[in-house]
């Protein structure tokens, strides 16, 4: 073989090995990761383990907040909170191999007409080089994600008259920002039809707003429908789709809440369905038709009331949808199994988390399996089929935390970002990164 084939050969190859350990290897960039739908595509984790064998690469001290990580170039993202001296919400970023402090980016913020004041609610969104935070009173910031430089902000709070106007959901603002384009859309409740609303993520000007609904707690998502995009949300009053680029309805579908807004969990789509599930209002199958931007009602469950429940009563966690069937916990920790064309019980166990109001489970879906991080600071790997409920590993990462809720000594509430064969994880005392790789790196 000639010396410049042999060559030529070497630098494929390593071409090769490079894409290969690029496609193996994921950030979190986003609230439930790169395409807000709870999918984590990485190869070479580990396939069973016991306590004694995940290991804690890193952990640093944060204060209370509700916020999940993210993870992106090297960094990991969070927000939290403090109270002394002043009340104030921090933008935190580490190192993602040591856990070492970056940059924090502070900012006074007083809690006004909020409930369970532990701290932010949204996941910092990383894109192309900047970090996008939302705070609980509504503070939108765009930072330099690898210094934590100011590039704008805005009190979207006063901007938009939410708290004067009577239009503060009674938990604060939790949506996370979500990029489109040129725009940074957040959903906030404000008045006078900016329910939703777009700004230039490079300036954070203004650029669109919509609904004239009350806000709550569900961050909205991107789909399909007729070879076109469309920004789903859920509101305090509706689920509405609206053109992503400015901001008009496509389609709107009431579904008002028997007591307050309250709904909380990520809408899901698959195969042109929409599934949401809230804790007082029950389940809601929408599809979204073909050959014309409209929806219709598939089928609607909901029991007597939050413990006489049908179908799913969710609050905190977003379900998972795998082929024909539905996964998720019910209103006192029930996982349950539906069908997905009719909302029809399969199956329900309570051996994932205990059973509590408000029990809760995150799921990831990882090639056949799943990881479901439970509310007592359990990482569970299992499989979730018609079958049944099968656990393959249950390990104890970190403790639950007060801050969040007083009751039952604690929660851990904040959902887990899924990175790089790692799983970081927070409380309201520390933030952690724990390995995943079958090789113990």
């Amino acid at each position: 073989m000639k010396r410049n084939e042999i060559g030529r050969r070497l630098v494929l190859a390593a071409i090769f090995f490079f894409v290969s350990a690029v496609s193996q290897a994921d950030d979190w960039t986003q609230w439930r990761g790169n395409g807000r739908n709870g999918q984590w595509t990485e190869q070479g984790l580990v396939e069973q383990f016991d306590t004694d064998s995940l290991d804690v690469l890193w952990r640093q001290p944060v204060a209370s907040g509700y916020s999940g990580p993210t993870v992106s170039n090297g960094r990991v993202f969070v927000m939290d909170r403090q109270t002394v001296p002043e009340q104030v919400e921090r933008v935190l970023c580490f190192d993602e191999k040591t856990g070492k402090p970056l940059w924090d980016y502070t900012y006074a913020a007083e809690y006004s007409n909020v409930g369970y004041v532990a701290g932010p609610r949204a996941s910092v969104t990383i894109d192309n080089g900047l970090a996008y935070s939302l705070g609980t009173m509504g503070h939108l910031t765009c930072l330099d994600a690898a210094t934590g430089e100011l590039k704008w902000e805005d009190n979207l709070n006063e901007t938009y008259s939410i708290v004067s106007s009577r239009r503060m959901p009674i938990w604060g603002i939790s949506a996370s920002p979500l990029i489109y384009g040129n725009l940074v859309v957040v959903h906030i409740g404000g008045d006078e039809g900016a329910c939703i609303v777009a700004f230039d993520k490079k300036t954070g000007q203004e650029k669109w707003r919509a609904l004239g609904d009350r806000g709550q707690y569900s961050s909205p998502i991107l789909a399909r429908q007729n070879e076109k995009d469309i920004l789903i949300c859920w509101t305090g009053d509706s689920v509405a789709g609206l053109n992503p680029a400015d901001g008009s309805v496509y389609w709107r579908h009431e579904f008002k809440p028997s007591r307050m807004p309250i709904g909380i969990a990520t809408p899901i789509v698959q195969n042109g369905k929409i599934f949401l599930t809230s804790f007082y209002d029950g389940a809601l199958m929408l599809e979204m038709e073909e050959g014309s931007m409209t929806v219709k009602s598939v089928w609607r469950a909901k029991g007597p009331n939050e413990r006489k429940t049908n179908a799913l009563h969710s609050i905190i966690s977003t379900p998972i949808w795998i082929d024909e069937h539905l996964y998720g916990v019910d209103s006192y920790g029930e996982l349950r199994c539906l069908k997905a064309v009719n909302g029809d019980r399969v199956w329900e166990t309570q051996n994932a988390v205990p059973k509590s109001r408000w029990s809760t489970i995150h799921f990831v879906k990882n090639k056949d399996r799943v990881w479901m991080f439970n509310e007592r600071g359990e990482l569970i790997l299992a499989t979730l089929s018609p079958l049944g409920y099968e656990e393959i590993s249950r390990a104890k990462l970190i403790e639950p935390t007060t801050a969040q809720l007083r009751q039952r000594n604690g929660v851990c509430w904040s959902h887990p970002a899924f990175a790089n064969r790692c799983v970081f994880l927070r409380n309201d005392k520390e933030i952690i990164c724990v390995n995943l790789a079958a090789d113990k790196r």
